[in-house]
C-alpha cells in the first residue's frame, strides 16, 4: 500500500521538473500550461504500461503468388505493377529494404517483374553495355605533311 503513494508522488515530482525546465527555456503562455502539464504526466504515467499488440500484419496478395511474369503484386494493396520500388517510395515513403524488412521478405525478393528485368537486359547487352571495352591497338601517329621545321640558322659573326 505504500509503494503507490510514493510512486504518485516520484510521478509528481518529476513532472514539475521536466515542466520546470521547458518553461524556463521556452515561451509558454499561461493557458497552455495546464495541457502542457497534462501532457508531461500522462506521458510519464504511461511509461511502465506495456503497448498493446498490433495486428499481424496480412498481405494483399499471398507472398508466394506475388511474383508473376508480367508483373508484381504489391503487398500493402495488392496492385499489380512492373516495377515496385517507385510505387513503394511515392505512395508508402518505404525503401525496397524497409518493404522487404516489413513482410519477411529475402533481400533477393525482385522490385521488378521478371519479363520487364529480362527486356531491360536484352536492350542493355544490345548497345554494348555489360562488355568489357576492346583493347585500343596502339597506331604510331604519322607526322601530318606540311609540318616541316626549320633549322636554326647559326647567327653570323661580323
Amino acid at each position: 500500500m505504500s509503494e503507490q503513494p510514493v510512486a504518485q508522488d516520484m510521478l509528481i515530482t518529476l513532472t514539475a521538473d521536466i515542466v520546470a525546465a521547458h518553461v524556463s527555456n521556452n515561451s509558454v503562455s499561461v493557458g497552455d500550461l495546464p495541457q502542457l502539464i497534462a501532457n508531461v504526466h500522462q506521458a510519464l504515467n504511461g511509461l511502465g504500461t506495456k503497448e498493446p499488440e498490433t495486428a499481424k500484419l496480412e498481405p494483399a496478395a499471398s507472398i508466394r503468388a506475388s511474383v508473376k511474369p508480367d508483373y508484381i503484386v504489391c503487398l500493402e494493396d495488392g496492385k499489380k505493377l512492373k516495377m515496385l520500388k517507385r510505387h513503394l517510395m511515392t505512395h508508402y515513403q518505404m525503401t525496397p529494404d524497409d518493404y522487404r524488412a516489413k513482410w519477411g521478405l529475402p533481400a533477393d525478393y525482385p522490385m521488378v517483374a521478371p519479363s520487364y528485368a529480362a527486356t531491360r537486359k536484352e536492350l542493355a547487352l544490345k548497345i554494348g553495355l555489360g562488355r568489357k571495352p576492346k583493347a585500343a591497338v596502339a597506331v604510331p601517329a604519322a607526322k601530318a605533311p606540311g609540318t616541316r621545321t626549320r633549322k636554326a640558322q647559326e647567327p653570323e659573326l661580323a
